[in-house]
């Protein structure tokens, strides 16, 4: 590939990335056809690594990108990319199109996109992909393999998904104040479950879940940037930056689980601790309390060891009482439970996760299990311990952590 084709392909790349989402949303705003308007940008793209090696890369690539679409979406497109006469009058298109669009010109209607995305009437497993599809770009086989189905079931739900936002006229609007709150939340909820899928291989050894994570806290800085006046968009981004910023610390060198309350402080990323803890103080300034900032204040509170040198369990469960009371989920109250004990003794957090043993949900939820069989071992009731760490070891999936299950079980006979 010689220096041209470089230059226009990390040109177009450097487009895509800062443009794909606004450019989709802007096609797709008033046909609300998502589909078309994915299929004319990519016809856009493919236009621009073949013009611009030879042409050269044009001064605003946006508005050039967004001419090629539009001819696209009226159907001329094809036929004009398929001969040379045709090329250069496309390339006449772009010019004039260039020349008297500016980037003002081009409404951001990315924040809308994803209100539509996340809209109630599209389902929520398939809401997160969605917006990772329209706003990002992913592929349908990289986010297969991201949320663990097959490529072709999950290109079958995103096109449902987006049949149903052309069918049904879902509005590319963003919600009235009065109706924010539901929407918002299914906004968020989405951003971090794209965000979760990559956390969850913590050693970065799988590159797609790698780049989701990432992508997630792009998402979540481009909704802080369009929402600058939302705490609860602020406290989602600062959660995933004091979760990011410990990502080094999660394994040692041997590729072993360290747990958070084990791991070494000085391999946190700092900047980013520090950049979350301004947000999560900008989102607090507000005076409204959500769920994502309660959760990011626990994850400020577990980041003081870096100062203090201790962790404030008293602190982190009271945080938990306050997210129990807005968000009464099995896993807060788990980790309630687990903050519960190190305040105030096993037994006191061992009785709290007996109070959820009815929930049939937990029964195939490893933290469940392994907090149980922890406070069990505390207690010295060693056979129960035992088959709670079996339990936890059946469930868990990523084998560092299993092995460090393993480990823990092994640890009781002694």
């Amino acid at each position: 590939m010689d220096s041209r084709s470089e230059i226009a392909r990390a040109a177009a790349e450097a487009a895509a990335r800062q443009s794909y989402g606004k450019l989709v949303a802007y096609l797709s705003a008033r046909t609300r056809d998502v589909a078309a308007a994915e299929d004319a940008l990519a016809d856009a793209f493919a236009a621009a690594l073949e013009r611009w090696p030879k042409s050269g890369v044009p001064e605003k690539p946006e508005a050039w990108l967004l001419a090629v679409a539009r001819r696209r979406r009226v159907d001329a497109v094809r036929r004009l990319l398929t001969s040379e006469a045709g090329r250069e009058h496309l390339q006449l298109i772009a010019d004039e199109m260039e020349a008297s669009m500016t980037d003002e010109d081009l409404p951001d209607e990315r924040l809308r996109l994803m209100f539509a995305c996340a809209h109630p009437a599209i389902e929520p497993s398939v809401r997160a992909p969605l917006i990772l599809q329209t706003i990002l770009g992913f592929d349908a086989a990289t986010i297969a393999s991201a949320f663990l189905v097959s490529p072709a079931t999950m290109g079958q739900r995103l096109v449902r998904a987006k049949a149903r936002i052309r069918e049904t006229g879902i509005p590319f609007r963003v919600p009235e104040r009065t109706e924010l709150g539901e929407r918002l939340g299914a906004v968020l909820e989405a951003i971090y479950a794209a965000f979760a899928e990559g956390w969850s291989d913590p050693a970065g050894t799988e590159t797609r879940r790698r780049n989701l994570a990432t992508e997630g806290i792009w998402l979540g800085r481009l909704l802080a940037t369009l929402m600058p006046d939302e705490p609860e968009a602020l406290g989602l981004l600062s959660l995933m930056l004091f979760a990011e910023a410990r990502r080094a610390a999660r394994r040692d060198a041997a590729g072993d689980y360290v747990p958070l309350a084990e791991q070494d402080c000085a391999l946190w990323d700092h900047p980013l601790v520090d950049e979350a803890e301004s947000l999560l103080r900008t989102a607090a300034a507000t005076g409204v309390i959500g769920r994502y900032q309660l959760e990011a204040a626990v994850q400020s509170a577990h980041a003081a060891r870096r100062l203090t040198g201790r962790t404030d369990w008293v602190a982190i469960r009271e945080l938990y009482d306050a997210l129990l009371s807005i968000a009464g989920s099995p896993v807060v109250a788990i980790n309630r439970a687990v903050a519960l004990a190190e305040a105030e003794g096993a037994v006191a957090g061992l009785a709290a996760l007996y109070v959820l043993g009815d929930d049939k949900r937990l029964n195939e939820y490893q933290p469940y299990w392994a907090a149980r069989a922890g406070l069990l071992a505390r207690l010295g009731q060693v056979p129960q311990a035992s088959d709670a760490y079996d339990r936890a070891i059946g469930l868990e999936r990523d084998p560092a952590v299993r092995r460090f299950l393993q480990g823990k079980k092994a640890a009781l006979r002694h």
